[in-house]
């Protein structure tokens, strides 16, 4: 090394046979007042001395804040292994779950199943709208019966989480639930009016298109896999999927909301003097406010999750 000493510049160097083998690369550190070189054992044993020349250099002196004789170092590698000792001890007396594998294969299962079927539905759509030229109009009869499938088992993910088979947290599982079955079950099924409508297009694929990277990503989760471009691909393609999917629902219910109201489908007629009547169309004005809202939940939800797995990593500090 280059530095300056009481004779001004010069190189500095030294040389050290040490007793035993040692790893090849050190750690060099460089402070404002000294550099510290950590060369570590190639085998972790007691040696006699440092050097293989039994005396010692003239410019080597023991750090005696750091020095440890025979003794301290048995000391300190029995302490290590008593902790080592303890720590599987604690580990032992943590029962172990008998149907760790059986829930893994649900889970892994359970997510195949559900891309499997959201990917015919992208695959189906996609085909028979960009190559056969198929219209929008004819979505609901073609691609309803998939849905309905995937939709009812999608259920199976609020049971998951009340249980804790999954961490996922209830509030965002169950708004995006409940809110996709109540368009595709009450408003989208009990309305053939609604059933020939361009939205159900936009509802379908927005919906298939999140689902076709949720899913893997869950199911390689299940056995310890992670594929980075997958995970980005899961904490990012719902910032415009999912405001997309959510102005799809509301425009859905605002154009079923006047069918509603001219069939009197659904509202309540309450037994009083006033023959006050609830109607269902008034609810599903009250029901846009809480789609809005779930779409919220959501967001803030899985906003969460992405600077979680994709922000910037803290530093330890040493």
């Amino acid at each position: 090394a280059q530095g300056h000493g009481a004779k001004g510049d010069n190189i500095y160097e030294f040389q050290i046979e040490f007793l035993e083998p040692v790893e090849p690369k050190p750690v060099c550190r460089v402070t404002q007042r000294q550099l510290n070189i950590t060369v570590q054992k190639k085998e972790s044993n007691w040696w006699e001395r440092l050097t293989k020349q039994e005396k010692r250099p003239l410019f080597l002196a023991p750090d005696f804040d750091r020095w440890l004789d025979e003794s301290d170092a048995e000391m300190e590698l029995k302490e290590k292994e008593e902790e080592k000792i303890n720590k599987m001890k604690i580990e032992s007396r943590v029962p172990k779950d008998p149907f760790k594998h059986l829930k893994k294969g649900y889970l892994i299962m359970y997510n195949l199943v559900q891309f499997l079927g959201f990917s015919w539905i992208f695959v189906n759509m996609t085909v028979r709208l960009f190559i056969l030229g198929t219209s929008f109009y004819d979505t609901f009869h073609t691609i309803a019966d998939m849905m309905y499938f995937c939709q009812t088992l999608a259920l199976m993910e609020i049971m998951n989480s009340l249980i804790g088979l999954v961490r996922s947290p209830l509030r965002p599982t169950v708004a995006q639930i409940f809110g996709r079955n109540f368009v595709l079950f009450v408003v989208l099924g009990s309305l053939e009016e609604m059933q020939s409508k361009p939205v159900v297009f936009f509802i379908f694929y927005f919906w298939s298109i999140i689902e076709l990277f949720r899913y893997p990503y869950y199911m390689l989760s299940c056995i310890g896999i992670e594929w980075k471009p997958l995970t980005w691909l899961r904490y990012t393609a719902w910032i415009p999927l999912y405001p997309l999917g959510g102005l799809a629902e509301a425009v859905c219910i605002i154009q079923s909301i006047p069918i509603f109201s001219e069939t009197g489908k659904f509202s309540l007629g309450l037994p009083n003097p006033l023959n006050v009547t609830i109607q269902f169309s008034f609810l599903l004005q009250i029901y846009l406010i809480a789609l809005f809202l779930g779409v919220y939940i959501n967001f803030c939800h899985l906003y969460k999750q992405r600077k979680q797995h994709l922000g910037p990593k803290k530093r330890k500090m040493k």
